[in-house]
């Protein structure tokens, strides 16, 4: 029996089948093998492509010379049946979890073949690589089966391997990542829950050569030679199975290695059974390729083994994943009721953690040819999206990406597939992007240019254009020149709106990449050719504006006065925002100098386009002011410069050269800087109350109550008397000399702009100030000599403030006026001579603060009290025009008629205060305030 054994392996290893005789080559090109699989490794798989379309494939190849070394032709016969019904079988279910048959057996005079999806290897060659391996120095070496042999040495455990490995010839060098190891776990339980509640069957032989690795990293479940049937409602009931033997040749048994121990003692299997053997796989991939069962072939050496195996397995548990180490020792449970199903197994943690969205998406992608396009283009629009962030960048490009490859021909879900493509393609590397992105870009351009027309590839175009900056980082120069770039320009012609509009995104994108040539020959009449089509479409003027914003330092002034300014007429403006974006537009237009902006086309073009929006509604204060700023500031200012300047040239203007008429606004008290106002010699102390206040409050007197009905020829008499009185120049020029206080601090109070002082003492004049009367003679007015005018000129005062003597009103009960000078001597003159003009003004701006606040003392129907004060105000304002000793004289001017006292006090003090607004800027006072 040995010897038939090594005969056996002699014949797998060494003699390569014949496919010259084979059918299969009709339909596949047949390449080099690339592993083996399957019971005793009696498959060998070659890489194929098939001849219809080019698809990837793998070829699976059965030597029929290998059942022929067999001695009992009933054995060989069914060795070859149970090959064809795994096949056939594989062929019915077309299970996703299971290894894709593309195309069905085929005999030829020495092999049986078969055709399935491309396989990378067995997870049996990917093992053996790892336990040829050496251990690396700080790592555990892997826990060794035991005993080892049935010898007396075996006695012991050891803890290293005995001898070096010897690599098997086809061990596949791929090392597994944690999210792969908890994907294929995943797909094998998936598999086997198919196989025991689907179809109601028993594997009996799960085992490493048995498992496929697909090049997408999938696992997939094939040898399906000793699958036994469930014939009762439990699946968990027992059926007789034939144990392992030495008898039969190891290609027609299952691997002993990975066999449930009830199958070899009680000759009897149920769905417990299979789960024993993916324990034991289990332990395998974490042991580094080493089964902790390694009877080589015989049956004895195996109990002997699996009677140590729970201490094998503690050894292990260290080097399996937390989230999978109970669930393993369960599985390895030498009695089969302990051991979990297939419908448990999937709920551990170790499969429900962070990850789990991916390995979802992962497994959806396993079974999308099955799925209809509104499934798919969910998937791709969302779940897939949002899982790729967990996938790692191994299983992004190797299981990822063929899918999406491969949806990219398939014109109903393109759009969607395309948002993947993207999200890849921004995290590629430039050499991952060179070798899965471009060629399949350079498919879809070829689709684009032949299809563009499509209504099913109208959004594909769309969710390209939108993304295109984010290829154009990855492309060389070559590509953006020749593949990429045309495809934009030819995009910009499309009628479809959402082309247009993605075309513009793009453009905005991508402007760095447009080369000068191209813009100005062909990118600014296209976009003026867009415009034209969507006037009023807001969204399409805003991309636009983008644009021109982005591109504007590139342009020159042909592409402006040709492009740009024809399209910004065109477009009809309505929203404030593109207002605002118009006006910016406009204004960064106007201070580039190399535009060359004539004034006519602003005044003919622009300012008529823009003028109408000054009145637009939905414009806030600051659009408004931005808006007001180009037209007003900037255009129009411009215009004026260039014409007076024109003008000039032309000889047709006599003005100053050097200045030109400022717009209004520039001259509005608005922008106007007063530099601030100062009284020399004036100098105002803490103030309680005006002197008006007070001199109105001493002076008044009850009286009887004037007139009401006073005509006009009364009023314009008192009027005249009061201007010859008192000197006063017209009414018309009240506010020729207006302290402009208020423009120059509009924060002040109007209490502030007022003069309201509690007294004013007049410092004595002296023969040399202007306006003095040496001497203190009668012989005239005095003079004093005006701010406003000539040094020259002077102006005769019309009033003396002189105070009143001792006996003069002693009804009041106080010493005299409030604007009180001492007398030097009681002749006449010998006050203090009048200083100023300007003094009678601040007796009015008392008297205005006294209207101001008590109406009832400067109304024209006030009482006598109020009359009679401010009669006893301008008698003693009068003073200086009569004789000292006259008394009877000044009694016959106060007991006067009093209809003619009113008339004269009313023309009087409005002469005052016409005198006091003449002279109000004088800046010669010499003036102390003081309580």
């Amino acid at each position: 029996m040995a010897t038939m054994i090594s005969k056996l392996k002699i014949g797998v290893s060494t003699s390569p089948p014949p496919l010259e005789n084979n059918p299969i080559l009709q339909y596949f090109e047949v390449g080099n093998e690339c592993c083996n699989a399957g019971p005793g490794l009696v498959w060998r798989v070659h890489d194929a492509y098939r001849k219809s379309d080019g698809k990837e494939c793998s070829v699976f190849v059965f030597d029929k010379r290998i059942a022929e070394k067999l001695y009992k032709l009933k054995r060989k016969e069914t060795m070859i049946e149970r090959i064809r019904y795994c096949v056939s079988q594989l062929e019915k279910m077309r299970n996703p979890k299971m290894l894709q048959i593309i195309h069905s057996l085929e005999e030829g005079n020495y092999t049986i073949a078969f055709a399935s999806e491309s396989v990378l290897a067995s997870l049996h060659n990917i093992l053996a690589w790892h336990e040829s391996e050496p251990s690396l120095p700080n790592a555990p070496p892997p826990v060794m089966p035991y005993p080892l042999t049935l010898s007396p040495s075996g006695s012991s455990i050891p803890t290293t391997p005995t001898d070096s490995p010897v690599r098997p010839p086809f061990a596949k060098e791929y090392y597994f990542i944690d999210l792969e190891l908890r994907y294929g776990l995943l797909q094998i339980i998936e598999a086997l829950n198919f196989l025991h509640y689907t179809t109601r069957q028993i594997h009996r032989n799960i085992c490493p050569q048995v498992i496929i690795v697909t090049k997408r990293g999938t696992w997939k479940l094939f040898g399906l030679e000793f699958v036994e049937d469930i014939l009762g409602p439990d699946p968990t009931d027992m059926i007789p199975v034939p144990p392992w033997s030495v008898k039969v040749a190891k290609i027609c048994q299952p691997n002993l290695d990975f066999m449930a121990p009830e199958m070899q003692t009680n000759a009897q299997c149920n769905i417990l059974s299979d789960m024993f053997s993916l324990g034991l796989v289990i332990c395998a991939i974490f042991n580094s390729g080493r089964s902790l069962i390694q009877a080589n072939n015989n049956p004895i050496l195996y109990m002997k083994q699996m009677d140590y195996l729970e201490q094998q397995v503690h050894a292990v548990l260290s080097r399996v994943p937390c989230g999978l180490q109970e669930a393993t020792q369960r599985l390895l449970s030498r009695d089969p009721h302990p051991r979990p199903t297939t419908q448990l197994l999937p709920l551990i943690k170790y499969f429900k953690c962070q990850t789990e969205p991916a390995i979802q998406a992962m497994q959806f992608l396993d079974v999308i040819t099955m799925k209809d396009p509104n499934q798919k283009t969910n998937f791709y629009n969302s779940v897939l999206l949002e899982a790729l962030p967990y996938i790692p960048k191994k299983l992004r490009w190797q299981h990822v990406w063929p899918v999406l490859q491969m949806e990219v021909r398939t014109a109903e879900v393109l759009a969607p597939v395309l948002q993947p493509i993207i999200w890849l393609t921004n995290e590629a590397s430039p050499e991952e992007f060179n070798n899965y992105v471009l060629p399949t870009l350079k498919i879809y351009c070829y689709l684009h240019r032949s299809l563009m027309n499509s209504p099913k590839t109208i959004q594909a175009s769309v969710t390209l254009l939108e993304s295109l900056h984010i290829i154009l980082k990855k492309c060389e120069e070559d590509v953006i020149r020749n593949e990429l770039m045309p495809l934009l320009y030819s995009s910009m012609d499309h009628n479809a709106h959402q082309i247009q509009t993605a075309t513009l995104i793009a453009l905005q994108n991508v402007h760095d990449y447009v080369e000068d040539e191209h813009l100005h020959s062909e990118v600014m009449g296209k976009v003026k050719i867009l415009i034209e089509k969507n006037k009023s479409d807001v969204k399409i003027i805003s991309l636009i504006l983008g644009f021109f914003e982005k591109v504007l330092v590139r342009l020159e002034r042909d592409d402006i006065t040709d492009n740009v300014i024809p399209t910004l007429l065109t477009m009809r403006l309505s929203d404030p925002d593109i207002v605002n974006r118009v006006v910016k537009l406009y204004k960064a237009i106007l201070m580039e100098r190399k535009f060359g902006l004539t004034p006519s086309a602003m005044a003919t073009q622009m300012i008529p386009s823009l003028a109408p929006q000054t009145v637009n509604p939905g414009l806030n204060i600051d659009q408004f002011g931005n808006l007001m700023e180009v037209i007003l500031y900037d255009m129009l200012d411009n215009i004026d410069k260039n014409q007076r300047h024109k003008m000039r040239l032309e000889g047709h203007g006599t003005g100053s050269p050097d200045r030109h008429r400022a717009l209004r606004h520039q001259r509005s008290n608005d922008n106007m800087n007063a530099p601030p106002f100062n009284i020399p010699n004036l100098r105002v102390e803490q103030r309680k109350t005006s002197s008006a206040e007070d001199m109105a409050r001493k002076n008044s007197v009850s009286g009887p109550s004037p007139v009401s009905g006073i005509g006009a020829f009364k009023n314009k008499f008192a009027l005249g008397f009061g201007q010859w009185f008192f000197g006063s120049s017209s009414s018309a020029n009240n506010d020729n000399n207006f302290l402009r206080v208020g423009n120059a601090s509009p924060n002040r109070r109007l209490s502030d702009n007022t003069l309201m002082t509690p007294k004013i003492r007049i410092a004595p004049s002296c023969a040399s100030s202007p306006g003095g009367t040496p001497g203190g003679n009668n012989s005239g007015l005095p003079t004093r000599r005006h701010s406003s005018i000539g040094p020259q000129e002077r102006r005769a005062s019309a009033v003396n403030l002189s105070p009143p003597t001792g006996y003069q009103f002693r009804g009041r009960g106080g010493s005299g006026s409030s604007l009180s000078v001492p007398a030097t001597s009681h002749a006449v003159g010998g006050s203090m001579p009048n200083t100023s003009s300007s003094v009678p003004f601040l007796l009015t701006s008392s008297m205005q603060s006294i209207r101001s606040r008590r109406p009832s003392c400067a109304s024209g129907s006030a009482s006598a009290q109020g009359g009679s004060g401010l009669l006893q105000q301008i008698s003693s304002g009068m003073v200086r025009h009569f004789p000292i000793g006259s008394h009877h004289s000044m009694q016959a001017h106060v007991h006067a008629p009093l209809g003619a006292i009113q008339n004269a006090t009313a023309a009087g003090y409005n002469a005052l205060h016409q005198t006091a607004m003449a002279v109000r800027k004088c800046p010669s006072l010499n003036i102390t305030l003081t309580r």
